[in-house]
């Protein structure tokens, strides 16, 4: 994930989109870019992308949910803005010991979205009626029909991998909309990491604070594939300086994959994501050498 942009001021905004965005607007542009009543969508939003958002995170919510309906569901990535990083286990011992005895728990229902994924997987995990996974590092949340399904039994261990929420989403013939977000955002190409086998996949392990069954405060281990560093060395398949991720979704839609199309002012992509998911495999495993 990437850093937010610093917001431009509000008549940059209103300029960009030639006006307010309105909830109405909102929905006549989702709808024309091919989102539909029932859908399952994962959703990556720079919300400054889309242009004055009148209202906000509630407003492009509220949006998404006149779209899907009483049948679709929601989904975004959320993480956790107070976990501790890979690292923990390399800081003096004495700095350790103070983090055991006192960093709260992960919660699912307070504690905070990492902050670097921007404001609307805050907004939507706190809607009432959401759901959140209770992964501590990689959580995600739901609203709609299918979130308790989407959520529940996040795995522990390799949790971008089978039984995941991303894992369920494809499962569930889902869909993902980017609305003027960047193409490294694509959270759902984590998955694909995790299933392909190629060389030199790799792995971190670590350890969060969670609650376990009687609501006590336990230290966790987990191992996952490198969703920060990233879970190969792409080095040599992508050009300097460009995100693999961007490279993938480049290819991706340069093969036919994707719908495109303006949300407000903001250029917005739509996949399937069972159409990302293989074709991010396949690309990782004819470029990196994996199984065929």
């Amino acid at each position: 994930m990437t850093a937010p942009e610093p917001p431009p001021n509000q008549d940059a905004l209103l300029a960009r989109a030639d006006g307010p965005v309105t909830r109405g607007r909102l929905v006549r542009d989702l709808t024309a870019l091919g989102l539909a009543e029932g859908d399952t969508v994962m959703f990556h939003t720079r919300l400054s992308a889309i242009g004055y958002v009148s209202g906000g995170p509630r407003t492009l919510i509220g949006a998404l949910r006149d779209v899907v309906g009483e049948r679709g569901t929601l989904m975004v990535t959320c993480g956790w803005n107070d976990a501790l990083p890979y690292d923990f286990a390399a800081w003096p011992q004495t700095w350790r010991d103070a983090v055991h005895a006192e960093h709260p728990a992960y919660e699912p229902e307070l504690s905070e979205a990492d902050h670097d994924n921007g404001r609307l997987p805050e907004a939507l995990r706190r809607w009432p009626g959401a759901v959140r996974s209770r992964h501590p590092d990689v959580s995600c949340a739901a609203l709609g029909a299918a979130a308790v399904e989407l959520m529940a039994d996040h795995p522990w261990d390799d949790p971008h991998g089978p039984g995941s929420p991303l894992a369920r989403l494809v499962a569930l013939g889902g869909r993902v909309l980017m609305l003027g977000a960047p193409l490294e955002t694509l959270t759902l190409l984590h998955h694909a990491e995790a299933l392909a086998e190629a060389p030199g996949k790799r792995f971190v392990e670590y350890e969060q604070p969670v609650l376990d069954s009687g609501g006590r405060r336990v230290w966790r281990h987990f191992r996952d594939i490198d969703s920060s560093e990233g879970a190969f060395d792409y080095s040599a398949v992508t050009p300097d300086g460009q995100d693999p991720f961007e490279t993938i979704a480049r290819d991706m839609l340069a093969a036919g994959i994707g719908r495109r199309g303006g949300v407000g002012a903001a250029d917005s992509l739509l996949f399937e994501a069972e159409e990302v998911v293989r074709f991010g495999v396949e690309w990782i495993q004819e470029r990196l050498g994996g199984a065929r």
